[in-house]
C-alpha cells in the first residue's frame, strides 16, 4: 500500500459515494488506474464495504448507551456462549472485548430510557455468564467533521 492508496482510502472514508472520476481527480490519477486501485483495495480487504450512515433517532434508536459487561468466569465455553448470545441482540450495534474493569464494552441503541431499562433487565442481564453491567448514557456524540 502506497501513499496514493492511502489517499484513495482517506477520500472514500469521508465520501463513500464519490464517482470514480471525482476520486481520480482528488488523488491525482486518471480514472482507469484509480478504478484498478480501488478494485485491488476491495479484493485485498482494505475496503470491506460501503455503508450509509443512518441517523439512529430517525429509526427509533435515539438513546445510545455504552454498557460495560463483566463475566462471572472466563472459561472459553462461557466466553463463547456470551459472544454468541450478544451478537444476536439487535440493540447491540457494536461489541468490543476489552481489557480493564470490564470484559466487554457494548454500544447499545434503543428508543429511550424506558426501552433501555427493559433491554437491560430482560435481555442483557440474562445473557450467559453475565455477572455485572455498568451503563453509561450518552449525552452527546462528537465525531470528526461534526463540530
Amino acid at each position: 500500500m502506497d501513499e496514493v492508496d492511502r489517499s484513495i482510502l482517506a477520500v472514500l472514508e469521508q465520501h463513500g459515494r464519490i464517482s470514480n472520476a471525482e476520486l481520480a481527480e482528488r488523488v491525482g490519477l486518471s480514472p482507469s488506474p484509480c478504478l484498478r486501485r480501488v478494485r485491488r483495495l476491495e479484493e485485498t480487504g482494505a475496503i470491506r464495504g460501503y455503508r450509509a450512515l443512518i441517523d439512529p433517532a430517525a429509526v427509533g434508536r435515539g438513546l445510545r448507551v455504552f454498557a460495560g459487561v463483566r463475566l462471572v468466569r472466563h472459561a472459553r465455553a462461557d466466553v463463547v456462549a456470551f459472544e454468541r448470545a450478544v451478537i444476536r441482540l439487535p440493540e447491540v450495534v457494536h461489541s468490543h472485548h476489552v481489557t480493564g474493569n470490564f470484559d466487554y464494552l457494548l454500544q447499545v441503541e434503543v428508543a429511550d430510557l424506558p426501552a433501555y431499562e427493559d433491554f437491560h433487565a430482560n435481555r442483557l442481564a440474562g445473557l450467559p455468564g453475565v455477572a455485572m453491567v455498568t451503563s453509561y448514557v450518552t449525552m452527546k456524540t462528537l465525531s470528526p467533521g461534526t463540530a
